[in-house]
């Protein structure tokens, strides 16, 4: 046996390598973007925080169990509005941890746009930007 084990990185360091891949958005570009068309808002908190805190009006909601299947432009079970790897898509979660790892499994299957909104929806709600109940 060797003499040791080599230092695993915690999730602050994942999320910190992660993120360096790709520009995060801020919630006014998103909201800006998502308005001209240029981007797809995909809104990936579970039920309960749609629920308590609203929908972004025009956000696709898709369970983050189930993002990598409906937005691969080449999967059997892709969304309509997965039309190609050229798409930009912005995650949204509730603070902007979660969608952070969703963006950078995006970019695996080649969504090389994919990224995420900082801060997610509280960051969202926070500036004014439009919300449904």
């Amino acid at each position: 046996m060797s003499g040791g084990t080599a230092r695993q990185p915690g999730i602050d360091e994942v999320l910190e390598r992660v993120r360096a891949g790709y520009g995060r958005i801020e919630a006014r570009e998103a909201y800006e973007a998502a308005r001209d068309g240029e981007a797809l808002l995909v809104d990936i908190r579970y039920a309960a925080l749609r629920e308590r805190d609203g929908l972004i009006p025009g956000a696709l909601v898709v369970e983050r169990n189930e993002l990598e299947w409906r937005l691969d432009p080449q999967g059997s079970h892709r969304l309509p509005e997965a039309t190609s790897h050229d798409l930009r898509v912005v995650v949204i979660c509730n603070e902007g941890y979660a969608s952070s790892l969703a963006a950078a499994s995006l970019h695996q299957l080649g969504l090389h746009r994919a990224t995420d909104l900082v801060g997610g929806f509280q960051a969202w709600r926070e500036a004014g930007l439009p919300v449904e109940p």
